[in-house]
């Protein structure tokens, strides 16, 4: 596992709304909240961990971008994001949340 958390570490980008909405057309785009660890919750996703993925989701912790938050970022396409990649998903956080 910690191999896993070095590559996720090295793999972890900051990228704008303008380099990440092509990911959207994909539904590929998962919002991970300011309060969560992107590595942990990309370890999470990776190890297919579904108590712990379903406990953020209940929580609204994690889950598909919502409308307003599609709307502000079109509105801002220069805003700023922390991503991962845990195929086939996109993590993000937004950086302004954090």
């Amino acid at each position: 596992m910690s191999g896993m958390i070095e590559s996720f570490k090295r793999d972890l980008a900051e990228v704008s709304w303008r380099e990440l909405k092509i990911h959207l057309q994909r539904d590929a785009l998962i919002i991970v909240a300011a309060e969560l660890d992107l590595i942990e919750v990309g370890v999470a996703v990776a190890d297919d961990d579904k108590a712990l993925v379903e406990a953020w989701i209940a929580a609204g912790q994690l889950g598909k971008p919502t409308d307003k938050q599609l709307e502000r970022w079109e509105q801002e396409p220069d805003n700023r994001f922390q991503m991962l990649i845990v195929q086939p998903f996109i993590l993000i956080q937004d950086v302004h949340d954090a």
